[in-house]
């Protein structure tokens, strides 16, 4: 037997690895924390590991599968977010990884042998940097669903057939484990696309029982889009919801990064809040955040190319709300209500009538640091009393 042969380097056992899997490693907080340590510990075991990647595929409107890599000589590697429309592009047609998704059954590729340009770009990627030899196995899980577990080594000879059978041992133990966290980044992923980050998060949390709910204050924005019943009569409904979207997306996208948290669409508006943290100055805070979140999604919907298409207003107030789950004994929706929700509304409303894109309180405007102007004076539909409507100078 050569000295250099895979089977006359030692031999080394998974036991370890697979009762740490079982007791600690299925406890840590996040599926890239138990690869990497994964990867160490089957290294410190005298596995010989250069690589290991666990590519799982996930339920979210953005990314198709999530990939975390350990190697070992590298301290840290984030993970890889893959978006949909994947199994259309280069990287996955011939690879590994879509031979062992068709098959279900591991796929195995010497290295040190020559490669054919047939052969799959990441292949080539991994003899370049050294590897000798590529290992890459199915995780079953449950209804169908798998992930899939690849190792990679730079040992001269490769891996030997111990070392599979090892790797096929931890696999069997990692599959139940990391279908739990493809469950939670499902949960997770569609929670917050669904009800919004700080939302989805307190319903993961536990807080689903209907009229669970808290009073807090916080700016309250809502934007509508101006002659919607109008633009479908002109429009074939195809057009009329491709526009529609991209509203959507302008002032969700001004709303996310200016930190509010965009709680529902309902119809053709869109309902946001930026709620009070706490601190000395938190309302002034949030009024900022929710008046420069409004001017972005107009300044961008201004200059987009092609042109939005649509014209939409956004009023916005300051006050307190019911924050949390309401609905009847069957169906639950986790939202705001209150009175504060209902005046935000009526300044939307106004919008098309004053012809300003964003109307707001007087007790938002209290909040403001620039220069605001009185638009008018209504008594709005619910009050007895009349409300003064402004905007900034620059909104015109």
């Amino acid at each position: 037997m050569d000295d250099h042969s895979p089977e006359s380097m030692a031999w080394w056992d998974a036991d370890a690895t697979v009762d740490w899997l079982l007791n600690e490693g299925r406890l840590l907080a996040t599926v890239d924390d138990v690869t990497h340590q994964l990867g160490q510990r089957l290294l410190d075991a005298g596995a010989p590991l250069w690589r290991l990647r666990l590519s799982m595929r996930t339920l979210h409107p953005l990314v198709a599968a999530s990939t975390s890599i350990w190697e070992r000589d590298e301290k840290f590697i984030p993970p890889v977010q893959t978006s949909h429309g994947v199994e259309l592009r280069s990287e996955y047609i011939g690879s590994p990884f879509q031979a062992i998704g068709n098959t279900r059954s591991s796929f195995r590729r010497r290295l040190e042998a020559p490669l054919s340009d047939s052969e799959h770009t990441v292949l080539h990627e991994i003899k370049a940097r050294g590897g000798t030899d590529y290992f890459g196995l199915p995780l079953e899980f449950t209804e169908g669903a798998m992930a899939i577990l690849a190792c990679s080594t730079d040992r001269k000879g490769g891996f030997s057939d111990a070392d599979l059978s090892q790797f096929r041992k931890v696999a069997a133990v990692l599959a139940p484990i990391a279908e739990v966290f493809s469950e939670k980044k499902v949960s997770s992923a569609v929670a917050n696309a669904y009800l919004g980050a700080r939302t989805g998060q307190r319903v993961l949390s536990g807080q689903i029982t209907r009229g669970n709910v808290e009073k807090i204050r916080a700016a309250i924005m809502i934007s509508d889009i101006r002659d919607w019943t109008g633009l479908n009569t002109r429009c074939s409904g195809e057009v009329a919801l491709a526009l529609a979207n991209r509203y959507f997306e302008v002032v969700a996208d001004a709303v996310e990064q200016n930190g509010g948290e965009l709680l529902k669409f309902i119809g053709d508006s869109v309902l946001a809040i930026f709620p009070l943290e706490g601190d000395a100055d938190g309302a002034a805070k949030v009024c900022a955040c929710a008046l420069q979140a409004a001017q972005q999604a107009v300044d961008v919907a201004r200059h987009l190319e092609p042109p939005l298409g649509m014209d939409f207003g956004i009023g916005i107030h300051f006050g307190e709300v019911f924050y949390g789950n309401i609905g009847s004994s069957t169906r639950i929706d986790f939202t705001v209500m209150g009175q504060a929700v209902n005046t935000t509304a009526r300044m939307e409303s106004l919008c098309r009538k004053y012809n300003r894109p964003i109307l707001f309180s007087e007790d938002f405007a209290s909040q403001l640091t620039q220069a605001t102007v009185q638009v008018a004076e209504e008594t709005l539909k619910g009050y007895d009393t009349p409300f003064r409507i402004l905007a900034t100078v620059q909104d015109q």
